[in-house]
C-alpha cells in the first residue's frame, strides 16, 4: 500500500471509532462522569475530611490525580474490547483481513480510538474535579506524557482481550478481576508510604501505581516512585503489548477459523 492509503485507512478506522462512542456518549461519557463525581463527594468530602492530609496535600487534591488515571485506564481499556470484539463477533472483521492493510495499521488505528475515549473522559473528569479542588499543574509534559502512554497502553490490553475473548463474558474477566483490584491497590486512595515494608514490596509489582504515582508527581509533585522509572516502566509494558498483539494479529489468532 502507498503511504497516503495507508493513512486512509488508518483515519477511516480512527474517525469510525472515535464516531461510534460519542454517538452514544449516554452509555460511554456519561456513566464515568457520574461515577467520578460520586468518587469526589463520598471519598474527597464525606471521607477526606475525616482523614485529613495525605503527602502533605489536601485528601481531595491527592485522590483526584489517581481518579482521573482510573478513568482513562478503564475507559481506553473498554473502548478497545468492545468495539474489536463486536467485529469479531458481526463478523465484519473479515472485510479488515481480506483487505491490503497492514497489521499495524488495524493496530494503531484502534488503539488511537480508544486513547481518544481514554483522554476524552480524562478530560471531563479533570474539569468536573475542579469544582471540588484546586489543580496547581507541577510538571505539565510529565502529565500529557503519562496520561498519554496509560492510554495506549490500556487500549493495546483491550486489543490483546478482545483477540482471546469467544464469547462476550470474556471482555468482562480481566476488568473485573484484574483492572478493578489492581486499579484499587495501585496508590489511588492511598499512600503506599502508609504500609508496611512487606505490603510496600508487594505493591512495587502492581504495574497501575507507576502510572497513578508518575501522573501524581506530575500534577502535585510527589510520588512514591521515581516518576522517571515510572515512564520508563510503561514504555517497556507498551513495546511488549505492541509485539504480542501484532504477533497474533499475524497469526489470525481468535479471528480466523
Amino acid at each position: 500500500m502507498t503511504p497516503h492509503a495507508m493513512f486512509t485507512a488508518f483515519n477511516t478506522i480512527v474517525v469510525r471509532e472515535v464516531r461510534r462512542f460519542t454517538r452514544i456518549w449516554p452509555q460511554t461519557l456519561l456513566p464515568p462522569a457520574v461515577t467520578m463525581t460520586l468518587y469526589f463527594i463520598i471519598f474527597g468530602n464525606l471521607i477526606g475530611s475525616r482523614i485529613g492530609d495525605m503527602g502533605g496535600f489536601d485528601y481531595m487534591a491527592f485522590i483526584v490525580p489517581g481518579l482521573i488515571m482510573m478513568a482513562v485506564i478503564t475507559s481506553s481499556y473498554a473502548n478497545v474490547v468492545s468495539s474489536f470484539f463486536s467485529m469479531k463477533f458481526q463478523r465484519s472483521i473479515e472485510e479488515l483481513l481480506v483487505s491490503p492493510v497492514p497489521d499495524w495499521i488495524i493496530l494503531a488505528g484502534y488503539v488511537c480510538g480508544g486513547m481518544a475515549r481514554g483522554l476524552g473522559i480524562g478530560l471531563i473528569v479533570t474539569l468536573l474535579s475542579l469544582a471540588f479542588t484546586r489543580l496547581d499543574i507541577h510538571n505539565l509534559p510529565m502529565v500529557i506524557v503519562t496520561v498519554f502512554l496509560t492510554s495506549a497502553l490500556f487500549a493495546l490490553g483491550g486489543f490483546i482481550n478482545a483477540m482471546l475473548a469467544t464469547k462476550f463474558d470474556d471482555i468482562s474477566i480481566v476488568p473485573t478481576f484484574v483492572l478493578t483490584p489492581l486499579t484499587y491497590l495501585g496508590g489511588v486512595f492511598y499512600s503506599i508510604s502508609l504500609l508496611p515494608d512487606f505490603w510496600q514490596g508487594v505493591s512495587m509489582i502492581n504495574p497501575i501505581l507507576y502510572m497513578v504515582n508518575a501522573f501524581r508527581f506530575g500534577i502535585l509533585g510527589v510520588s512514591d516512585v521515581n516518576p522517571f522509572v515510572a515512564l520508563g516502566m510503561i514504555l517497556v509494558f507498551i513495546t511488549l503489548l505492541s509485539a504480542i498483539a501484532l504477533r497474533m494479529l499475524k497469526r489470525g489468532k481468535g479471528i480466523r477459523h
